[in-house]
């Protein structure tokens, strides 16, 4: 398993009433493919944050979940720590000629996606503006990608050794082991 950089995704543009869903999967898919954490910015939203603290509380290891910080204040408390922004972007360079040299960066790593067209500011603000495809795309779909080819696949043999339940792979069916307390 690969040692590396905390990794915290910052959810820009998230509007509670129409984004809560996708804004729960941005989460989902960041927990499972082994961020820290996400900060949705500008708006609290309790519900995904109760929904998040849910799954990981039921399926285990470490994920935070917070919302309402403005999202300048966040990426200047990241940089003022001493950590690294990057911003997933169709207009970035291509991710595979980058993730060597974000892989090589020191420090702790922001990663940023949207949820409607992003402050032109945030293309300044990061270290580096990476590109999945050059393809408008999901969100989700450009974080999972960028974090499966950042951790080297490791989430296949991610354990939460404090997990309630857990998935069993199956060809045929789902089974969820309940596990001993």
């Amino acid at each position: 398993m690969l040692t590396m950089a905390r990794i915290v995704v910052l959810r820009i543009g998230h509007r509670v009433f129409r984004d809560s869903r996708v804004t729960t999967h941005v989460c989902l898919t960041a927990r499972a493919l082994g961020a820290d954490g996400v900060i949705i910015a500008d708006q609290d939203d309790k519900v995904v944050e109760s929904t998040i603290r849910d799954v990981t509380h039921r399926f285990g290891g470490r994920f935070e979940v917070h919302s309402g910080t403005p999202w300048r204040q966040a990426v200047r408390d990241w940089k003022a720590s001493g950590g690294r922004i990057l911003h997933l972007t169709a207009y970035g360079l291509p991710l595979p000629k980058m993730v060597h040299e974000i892989r090589d960066a020191n420090g702790d790593i922001l990663v940023v996606v949207g949820s409607e067209k992003m402050p032109g500011e945030i293309f300044q603000l990061a270290d580096w503006n990476v590109s999945v495809t050059n393809q408008p795309m999901s969100e989700i779909a450009a974080l999972a990608i960028f974090l499966d080819w950042y951790k080297q696949h490791e989430a296949f043999d991610q354990i939460f050794s404090d997990a309630q339940v857990r998935i069993v792979p199956s060809r045929n069916g789902k089974e969820i082991q309940q596990m001993p307390s």
